[in-house]
């Protein structure tokens, strides 16, 4: 196994976990940064709520406006496609030649033993459907719901929905503008990588340069870290040939790290956050606790209507919605235990900026925080 030789084996607190991931996530501090940089260095935002990323780089940027996202989107610099843990996620077009490549495997033990879809089509040549799946998109992007008929006049005793999912699971695809474009909708309509973006897949594409910078996005962390952020598996034979540095956890675990990588002083202080539906800030962890307050299991997320997150000292420590018509807006922040004064006080002045963001038509704006409901 190669180390690095001057690797430490100290145990790193959770709170020095927090603030070297804090660091590497653009969160001590806003940065001035184009967003194209930020997408890259973070390895990809998680997109499967289209709007999910603007928020989480107005949180990162100084001065970010939903345009800057909105132009990368337009002239197909990034694209929203199926990439780690099979989830839909924004990515720089270059990072999309490349991770499709590598998380290949995630989407198609997604498709097969993941979803209904592979289990429904048991027997089916999936060669011959994502073989047609690919000459219905050359011609045109498609949604699902265009693509089934297609499907189903070759197949008419199998299920057209599965059938729709394999093509779109089982081919390198991106989800094709207007969708994705703030204040734009549309149908999830999937388009070929490789004649959206008029490039070639990188066909000789391996984990190794995922994992590294993976670590210099989230570490340290556990090669389980790793593992839950990108859905691989196996990947314990990448990170013994990789040059790294290692610590341990408060309860022994061994954690990876790139070299020279901040690890900055737990005292930092860490202002308030507001983050989207899903960041993978919270997301890009087996053993979630450096962002955890309590335990992961103590917290019960909100589900049917949209409720975005905040953090406080760093840590998760509640949710937040905005109720109001259009004329109106009042940010309703609803805290998983009582703030000091202080927090409290921080937190409904970023809030205050978080709905100059989201809602700038508004003619009258508020700020609440409430017991949570």
């Amino acid at each position: 196994m190669t180390r690095n030789r001057n690797a430490s084996t100290r145990a790193l607190t959770k709170r020095e976990l927090n603030r070297a991931l804090l660091a590497r996530q653009m969160l001590l501090r806003r940065h001035e940064v184009a967003a194209e940089d930020v997408i890259e260095g973070l390895v990809g935002m998680q997109a499967q709520v289209p709007n999910d990323p603007y928020l989480a780089l107005w949180t990162r940027i100084e001065g970010f406006q939903t345009a800057d996202l909105a132009r990368l989107f337009e002239q197909r610099m990034v694209v929203r496609a199926g990439l780690m843990r099979g989830t839909i996620h924004l990515v720089t077009a270059r990072d999309c030649l490349y991770l499709q490549e590598v998380t290949r495997p995630v989407m198609d033990r997604m498709f097969f033993s993941g979803s209904p879809y592979g289990r429904s089509l048991k027997g089916l040549d999936f060669e011959e459907v994502v073989a047609l799946g690919r000459k219905l998109l050359e011609a045109s992007p498609r949604t699902r719901a265009e693509l089934r008929p297609l499907l189903a006049t070759h197949w008419p005793e199998r299920d057209p929905g599965s059938l729709a999912y394999a093509v779109t699971y089982l081919l390198p695809l991106v989800q094709v503008t207007p969708r994705g474009i703030w204040g734009k909708s549309g149908q999830a309509t999937w388009a070929l990588t490789e004649t959206w973006l008029d490039k070639k897949l990188k066909a000789d594409a391996t984990p190794d340069e995922m994992v590294l910078r993976y670590l210099a996005a989230f570490g340290p962390a556990s090669v389980m870290d790793i593992q839950a952020w990108c859905g691989l598996t196996k990947l314990r034979e990448i990170t013994a040939r990789l040059d790294l540095r290692t610590f341990k956890d408060e309860n022994g675990r061994e954690l990876l790290d790139v070299p020279d990588a901040p690890l900055p002083n737990p005292d930092t202080p860490a202002p308030p956050r507001f983050f989207p539906e899903y960041d993978n800030v919270f997301l890009g962890h087996a053993d979630r606790s450096r962002i955890f307050s309590g335990t992961y299991a103590d917290v019960e997320f909100p589900r049917g209507s949209f409720k975005g997150t905040f953090m406080v000292d760093g840590f998760l420590s509640g949710f937040w919605s905005i109720d109001g018509a259009r004329g109106s807006a009042t940010l309703i922040i609803e805290p998983l235990f009582k703030l000091p004064r202080s927090d409290s006080t921080a937190l409904v002045e970023e809030g205050s900026r978080l709905l100059a963001f989201v809602r700038p038509d508004a003619d009258a704006s508020d700020v609440k925080i409430e017991a949570r409901k």
